[in-house]
């Protein structure tokens, strides 16, 4: 990396802890109805305003060494996770897209930004409450089909229909919405009527549609596949560990979208691998192949 790049990073980085720190305040404040704006930050054990001194993103917490300044008690780490855990995403929205900089990277890289932070409240809101907020998913989709046309290398088109960049990537992100969200409802219904329960919430169809526009036909199916996965994997961990059967799936549908939003490539030579590898194990091949 050059000495620029290190300061785009840095930069974004900062920006991006900024940004979470916005986010923990949307992901408490949203499924309770609350405004954003007002009133201000406040301590969850005392009820004690946070002063603005206080509130600089992880430089606050380890001045505090995790503490409130008025009680005494700690600071959930939950919110400096998700403010270094945004910084991080967004150095890399910005690593990928912004090399060298340009008017398209930056409308690339500020939608990649602004998807996996929406994406990250999801996981929160999903984690906490179980349910998947429609102010999100729904305003989304349209989001999505909008940076797809303003950003066409947000993500690859799979349709070549007109050959005009804006307008292909723009029926990609509708096509990636539509087929997502047929896809999910169609298994959800087959999931209640094979478990004659609920397995999969209208929440979760909502959320894929959103995830399609911004990911395109192929993306969204890479992070559909990469969260179930995850969800299996995690899940029997979980079933072993707690016991427990549920597991909010829009944590997962989330950390898929993530990862596809900011390591294509990666994934994708992760699904050939992996391709590879269930190949060989049928063939009887299996490592040694």
């Amino acid at each position: 990396m050059s000495a620029q790049d290190w300061i785009v990073a840095a930069g974004a980085f900062a920006l991006g802890a900024c940004l979470g720190s916005f986010l923990n305040v949307v992901a408490y404040r949203l499924p309770r109805g609350l405004s954003f704006v007002t009133p201000r930050s406040a301590c969850p054990t005392c009820g004690e305003p946070i002063a603005a001194r206080d509130n600089i993103p992880l430089w606050s917490f380890v001045r505090l060494l995790g503490r409130c300044r008025w009680c005494g008690q700690p600071i959930p780490w939950r919110y400096v996770g998700v403010e270094a855990l945004m910084g991080v995403l967004t150095a890399a929205a910005a690593f990928q897209h912004l090399r060298p900089p340009g008017l398209d990277g930056a409308l690339a890289a500020a939608a990649v930004t602004v998807f996996v932070g929406g994406l990250l409240v999801v996981a929160l809101v999903d984690l906490e409450r179980h349910i998947i907020p429609d102010q999100l998913s729904k305003p989304g989709i349209l989001a999505g089909a909008i940076a797809s046309a303003l950003a066409p290398g947000l993500h690859p088109a799979f349709l070549h229909v007109t050959g005009i960049p804006a307008l292909d990537a723009t029926l990609d992100a509708l096509a990636g919405a539509l087929a997502a969200a047929g896809a999910l409802w169609a298994v959800a219904r087959a999931a209640a009527v094979v478990f004659r329960q609920e397995a999969l919430g209208l929440g979760d169809v909502k959320l894929v549609a959103a995830m399609g526009a911004f990911l395109g036909l192929v993306g969204v199916g890479l992070a559909a596949l990469a969260a179930v996965l995850l969800g299996t994997v995690i899940g029997i961990v979980v079933l072993v560990v707690r016991r427990s059967r549920y597991l909010p799936f829009g944590p997962f549908l989330a950390a898929g979208g993530i990862l596809v939003a900011l390591w294509p490539r990666a994934m994708l030579a992760a699904l050939a691998w992996w391709s590879a590898f269930v190949a060989g194990l049928l063939d009887g091949t299996g490592a040694n192949g």
